[in-house]
């Protein structure tokens, strides 16, 4: 079969042999054209992009699937995010839960352990294959596009603020911390939603397939929005203290 993708970083004719160096051990190549910036294939199933992505993006390029390469059972629809939304009801329910189990109903407790699970959850997903999540991670990321191993380095940090929010150590600190990293990502979102270039969301790393949508930029400025309001209470509760 024959597949096409268009490609990102492309800057001049040489382009076109270093692509085909990087990739000829792994696929064969139809065609590398500059003008337009496309790549043709043929393989008997369709490789992953997180893989080809790997292979090119150390010299500055990646892929984007064409249209003809999504077929309609990977169309963006609301079952494509069940994962998400199934992974959220657990970590909210289980924050519900031990609230009313160990304290009277406080939702400063409950995001602040809501925090916890999601940052542990979805760093744990994508620590299961670091290495294809900072592939794909860097398909839109701002950062990890000019600086790849930053698709290693960020699971870390989601672990860490996961841990921070679950021990409730440097409340301040971590509360910054969470707006920054969460708002500058949804930034890489953003710009790939207004250019409307089809990737796939790399929240989850690559074992659950989620297509890069308006759904992944609402779960980063949630994040951001939580922080920002349990910081304005941490704020509020300080000044009166």
């Amino acid at each position: 079969m024959k597949y096409s993708y268009k490609i990102h970083g492309m800057h001049c004719q040489s382009c076109v042999e270093k692509i085909k160096s990087a990739l000829s051990p792994h696929v064969h190549i139809l065609t590398v054209t500059f003008n337009p910036p496309l790549l043709n294939i043929e393989t008997e199933r369709e490789p992953k992009l997180n893989d080809l992505n790997h292979y090119l993006l150390k010299d500055g390029y990646h892929l984007q699937s064409t249209d003809q390469n999504i077929t309609p059972s990977k169309q963006a629809g609301l079952a494509n995010y069940y994962p998400i939304l199934l992974i959220f009801l657990y970590i909210l329910g289980a924050a519900l839960i031990n609230n009313v189990a160990h304290y009277s109903i406080n939702w400063q407790t409950i995001m602040n352990q809501f925090m916890a699970g999601f940052f542990l959850v979805f760093s744990a997903f994508k620590l299961l294959d670091i290495k294809g999540f900072a592939a794909g991670y860097a398909t839109y990321d701002l950062l990890a596009r000019h600086w790849y191993y930053y698709g290693y380095i960020y699971p870390f940090l989601e672990l860490g603020l996961g841990i921070l929010y679950l021990t409730e150590t440097l409340p301040r600190a971590t509360l910054y911390a969470t707006i920054i990293i969460m708002g500058f990502s949804s930034l890489g979102v953003i710009n790939s939603l207004y250019k409307k270039q089809k990737f796939q969301c790399a929240c989850l790393g690559t074992f659950l397939k989620v297509p890069l949508s308006i759904i992944t930029l609402i779960e980063d400025l949630m994040m951001v929005l939580l922080a920002a309001l349990m910081l304005f209470v941490y704020i509020i509760s300080a000044d009166h203290l």
